[in-house]
């Protein structure tokens, strides 16, 4: 007899996506896929200490509530994947060597570590496959309208990483189309007293990223990839400062892309 596993999450836990301003009229759309750092109750700690949950291992610090007030500021659409990149990275092709990772810089996740096959697919059909569902829907449904998109992935870095510093306040990402990417990032150098990375500390491939390729480059959207230091959104104020630098940005690069 076939024994059938509940599903990982339960009826009363939020779903892998959030979407605000679904109707926003702005061009622009922000997605975070690593917005928070929630776990589904059946995996309860991955064997991690709380402080471990709370850093930037499990998630994108700050990133998520930069990307909703933009959202605010913009009147854009957001959509937000709450769980932790941790649980299934949201950011990494299914079944790639960082899509579920037993080690994170320098710690060990023990829930991790002896993953089968089989719990790895319960974890892409609970968590990766429905928020990316939803990110197509919503660029489907704007293609359908003829309204223009300029995609947006929002996300933050740690300033010290494997014991060295990260010299950048921000970075810019991209790959094949650079369009959107260097008139943010000229934007950025424009104000004075920010050291901008242009495809630093990270750069986007097909192998190590999902959203870039698959919804920017495919579907021939600009698009850029933000990534902001997180000791710098780490709390409210500094949220509030980059908010209301990028949604000034934004609309002045837009002018001259459009």
């Amino acid at each position: 007899m076939r024994v059938v596993s509940p599903p990982l999450l339960a009826p009363d836990e939020p779903p892998a996506w959030h979407i605000e301003h679904a109707d926003g009229r702005s061009d622009y759309v922000l997605i975070c896929d690593h917005a928070g750092n929630r776990l589904p109750r059946r995996l309860g700690t991955l064997g991690l200490a709380a402080d471990a949950l709370a850093s930037h291992i499990a998630w994108d610090i700050g990133a998520g509530a930069v990307a909703s007030g933009l959202g605010d500021a913009l009147d854009a659409c957001v959509v937000l994947q709450p769980y932790s990149r941790l649980v299934i990275d949201c950011n990494r092709p299914p079944g790639s060597a960082d899509s579920i990772v037993s080690r994170s810089e320098r710690t060990t996740i023990p829930g991790n570590v002896a993953i089968s096959r089989a719990q790895a697919a319960a974890r892409e059909s609970a968590i990766f496959v429905p928020y990316h569902a939803h990110v197509r829907e919503l660029l489907d449904a704007r293609l359908r309208r003829g309204q223009p998109t300029l995609l947006i992935a929002l996300h933050s870095f740690t300033p010290v990483y494997l014991g060295i510093p990260r010299p950048w306040h921000v970075a810019v990402l991209y790959n094949r189309d650079p369009r959107l990417a260097r008139l943010v990032a000229q934007a950025l150098r424009d104000e004075g007293g920010l050291v901008v990375g242009e495809n630093e500390p990270y750069a986007v491939n097909d192998d190590t990223d999902y959203a870039i390729p698959r919804y920017g480059e495919a579907r021939g959207l600009p698009h850029v990839e933000l990534e902001i230091r997180q000791d710098l959104i780490d709390d409210a104020a500094g949220q509030s400062a980059w908010i209301a630098r990028l949604a000034r940005l934004l609309l002045h690069v837009h002018s001259d892309l459009c």
